[in-house]
């Protein structure tokens, strides 16, 4: 049996721009990308933070270094810039894998740059 269980996370990035007019999707900065492991064209659930709103998407690869974070299309009616959300992927995985599995856990700074210590 194969069970869902987060993939990754990047844990509260701020919304720098909401394009109604287009197809649909999230744009991620590639940093954000790589550091989460995610993949252009990969499903991710998003959480509003500031109004509760949960929408499924996917990721469309942005400039790197950027810090872009843009809903698309439906899911700008989701989100206005400066929200604060988290972006996660799940993963399907047996029982005994999910044990030992470790999600990938992004936390930017406000400036949705990956930080170093």
């Amino acid at each position: 049996m194969f069970i869902t269980v987060m993939k990754s996370k990047i844990h509260r990035v701020r919304v720098t721009q909401a394009e109604l007019n287009y197809v649909g999707s999230i744009t991620i900065d590639e940093d954000l990308m790589d550091a989460a492991g995610l993949l252009e064209n990969e499903q991710v659930h998003i959480v509003n933070n500031n109004n509760g709103e949960r929408l499924i998407t996917y990721v469309i690869k942005g400039e790197r270094g950027s810090g872009i974070i843009c809903l698309n299309g439906a899911a700008a009616r989701r989100a206005q810039v400066g929200d604060i959300i988290i972006i996660i992927s799940y993963g399907m995985m047996t029982t005994d894998e999910a044990k030992t599995y470790k999600p990938q856990v992004v936390f930017p700074d406000i400036n949705n740059r990956l930080v170093f210590n």
